[in-house]
């Protein structure tokens, strides 16, 4: 009788839903479902509370919404049993239909395995029937003694997965000696004497490992990203540097270009103007041959007259005077062809020695502009200086002391034997440059080291022990640092020194910047950590080294 009953009323329900439309049980005037639906006289059927606001708004006349009917006076508005009933029911059938619907399984979402047709979500699975269910079938669960001792999980794709092939029960054990799941059967069989482990150490275990791999990967991550950044940064560099060399190949090449064609044009005037004199000088002694050629073309006449003459006497009285004149007239020196080989040489030879000077000057100057373009501001540390150095408040200047301070702290990061202190900066990438005025010392160090350098011991200063540094000994002796040490032959002291550094090239420059002179470079430098700049004033030598080291701005005048 009761499955009559629910049959009934499914039936009921269904017929409901299939011969009634939302539209039938819609007020016109809110547009929703029935609430206190009313009849009235016209036929018309509206929500009480909406026909009454309605009429209260129009309280000049009763008219119906739908037909228009005019009413002498408000009727009487009894709530429509039968048409409530009826909304209340299409109301409760539509939410069960939404549930319903809300319930369906999605695409990701496992399915209830019992569902025909429709499949709704599955709220568990079971482990011990191999199923998952919906919350409508998942009840015996909930209900029946003998179900709730099942063990029940969230829901599970692909429960068959979970199940032994060949035993048929639940996977719930691991071996760890052949890395597999197992059921119970299977330790009494294939798996026997294995090393046997519950599914929930065994997660506890993989998981742990997971975590592990997932940090190293997380770390391979950013160890990419940040060789990313440093590829991204290196093309960004290479970029400007290209560009840079451009300008400056540009530059360079249009002061040699306009050199060689200064000097072509005075080559130029030189042959010309020894040409135009040659030719002066010809035309002139051509002119006065000329001349001559007139004269002795008059003295010829002269003499064809006097030797026509019969008169005996005149001719020998002539004769004398005309011969002498003769004479008189013979030419002088002759003009010579000019020689114009070599100048050309000589020319070229003067223009390459102007060139090849131009050329270093230029190519110098460009370096230290590029250098230039990458200043900071360097500050003194005075935590890392010797006690014999004394400092400048403003950490700009440093020069040696007469006499030790012993009242300063000996920490870990101060120069314990070397007259020498770092910057507070320090760089693990990209270019950086600072100047030095080194002005009246007789001795001085200036470059970079690494921050693990030993500061307490007295080691060479070489790239090998992580010094990459110049420079002045006794006055004269400029010296780089390298393996062995490298004596510099300069030709003019420094009085300000540019210190240039490139991470990523392993470039450590040093010039000489009131010259544009290049003075140093270690190339192929390994750095592996955070590099300084170091400086040492040297000793005090009683006054003869007394000028400090001061650290310079930079202006790019060059």
């Amino acid at each position: 009788m009761v499955l009559e009953s629910e049959q009934l009323q499914c039936f009921t329900m269904s017929a409901t839903s299939c011969l009634l439309s939302e539209e039938q049980f819609l007020c016109c005037i809110c547009l929703d479902v029935f609430t206190d639906p009313v009849t009235i006289p016209c036929g018309h059927n509206f929500c009480k509370n909406c026909i009454t606001q309605h009429w209260n708004i129009n309280s000049s006349q009763c008219q119906c919404p739908m037909c228009k009917k005019l009413f002498k006076s408000r009727p009487e508005l009894p709530v429509n049993t039968f048409i409530n009933e009826m909304a209340a029911e299409f109301r409760q059938s539509a939410e069960k239909k939404n549930n319903r619907d809300s319930q369906v399984a999605k695409p990701g979402e496992v399915p209830c395995d019992i569902c025909t047709g429709t499949k709704l979500k599955a709220m568990k699975s079971c482990l011990t029937c191999i199923a998952s269910y919906c919350s409508i079938h998942l009840d015996p669960h909930m209900t029946s003694e003998p179900l709730k001792r099942h063990s029940l999980t969230d829901p599970v794709e692909n429960m068959e997965a979970k199940v032994c092939k060949k035993h048929k029960k639940i996977l719930e054990l691991f071996c760890k000696t052949d890395q597999t799941c197992v059921c119970s059967h299977c330790t009494v069989s294939e798996h026997m004497a294995h090393n046997i482990v519950s599914l929930k150490d065994e997660y506890q275990v993989k998981k742990r490992e997971l975590e592990q791999t997932e940090a190293e990967i997380q770390q391979m991550i950013r160890e990419r990203k940040l060789k990313i950044q440093k590829t991204e940064n290196i093309k960004a560099q290479s970029k400007e540097d290209a560009e840079t060399e451009i300008a400056d190949g540009v530059r360079i090449f249009t002061k040699l270009m306009q050199t060689a064609e200064r000097d072509l044009n005075e080559l130029i005037e030189t042959i010309e103007e020894k040409q135009k004199t040659t030719e002066e000088q010809a035309d002139g002694f051509i002119k006065d041959l000329e001349q001559e050629i007139s004269a002795l073309t008059k003295k010829t006449t002269q003499l064809q007259q006097v030797s026509l003459t019969q008169d005996h006497l005149h001719l020998l009285q002539s004769f004398t005077s005309m011969t002498t004149a003769l004479c008189s007239t013979t030419p002088g020196v002759s003009i010579h062809l000019p020689s114009y080989q070599g100048t050309v040489a000589k020319a070229v030879a003067e223009l390459e020695k102007t060139l090849s000077g131009e050329k270093e000057y230029l190519l110098y100057d460009a370096m230290l502009r590029r250098a230039q373009h990458y200043v900071v501001d360097v500050v003194l540390e005075h935590r890392t200086a010797n006690p014999w150095l004394i400092l400048s408040d403003d950490g700009k200047q440093v020069r040696c002391g007469k006499a030790r301070r012993d009242f300063l702290s000996d920490n870990a990061e101060r120069f314990s034997l070397y007259a020498a202190v770092l910057a507070q900066q320090s760089f693990s990438s990209g270019r950086f440059y600072y100047e030095v005025q080194v002005t009246g010392k007789t001795d001085w160090t200036l470059g970079v080291v690494k921050l693990s350098v030993n500061r307490k011991e007295v080691i060479p200063l070489s790239p090998v022990n992580g010094y990459w540094a110049v420079g002045l000994r006794n006055g004269h002796e400029f010296l780089t640092y390298a393996s062995p040490v490298v004596s510099l032959s300069l030709n003019s002291r420094p009085q300000k020194v540019g210190v240039f550094v490139s991470y990523e090239e392993g470039l450590v420059s040093f010039y000489d910047v009131d010259t544009v002179k290049h003075l140093y470079s270690f190339t192929d430098c390994c750095f592996t950590e955070s590099v300084s700049p170091y400086f040492s004033p040297g000793l005090h030598h009683d006054g003869r080294n007394s000028a400090p080291l001061i650290i310079s701005p930079v202006s790019n005048t060059v």
